[in-house]
């Protein structure tokens, strides 16, 4: 059996008086979205090729590493590679923007970011400037899984 093809995605960032639909999604996936107005978050919407919304991602940068967050793809178009895409284009981001390594936290989906190269750490293996973001002190719970990939 072939593998699918990659969604293709375009990536619109998103300005922080639009991200209204960003918040109502990620309420409605269950993942935190406190914190979203702060403007030196970094959010994309993607959309497909026909312009249909297909999920949303984000970064923050603490320079040399980033705090990947926020990725929640629309209900009816999960389970179609686009998750596997946007993760990748956040990489990319990433790396344009100098970073060595991606660290994130979930609660629900660590297979799925393991099969992306990404591996569990300990929170105290965790550069500081990422352990002190709003979304890793508070707003993530301790149960969360803490993961990291190398992007440099």
């Amino acid at each position: 059996m072939m593998a699918a093809a990659a969604p293709r995605l375009r990536a619109l960032p998103l300005a922080v008086w639009e991200r209204d639909a960003l918040k109502a999604a990620l309420v409605k996936a269950g993942l935190p979205a406190d914190d979203i107005a702060a403007p030196h978050r970094l959010f994309w919407r993607f959309e497909r090729e026909d312009d249909m919304p297909a999920g949303f991602g984000g970064l923050e940068i603490h320079a040399p590493d980033a705090l990947m967050r926020s990725v929640v793809i629309l209900p009816p178009l999960r389970r179609r590679g686009i998750g596997r895409t946007i993760v990748a284009a956040l990489e990319q981001e990433a790396q344009w923007r100098g970073c060595q390594a991606i660290y994130l936290l979930t609660t629900s989906e660590a297979n799925f970011f393991a099969r992306l190269g990404y591996a569990p750490c300990q929170r105290h293996d965790v550069p500081d400037a990422i352990r002190a973001s709003e979304q890793f002190a508070s707003l993530c719970p301790a149960t969360a899984t803490v993961m990291v990939k190398r992007v440099s």
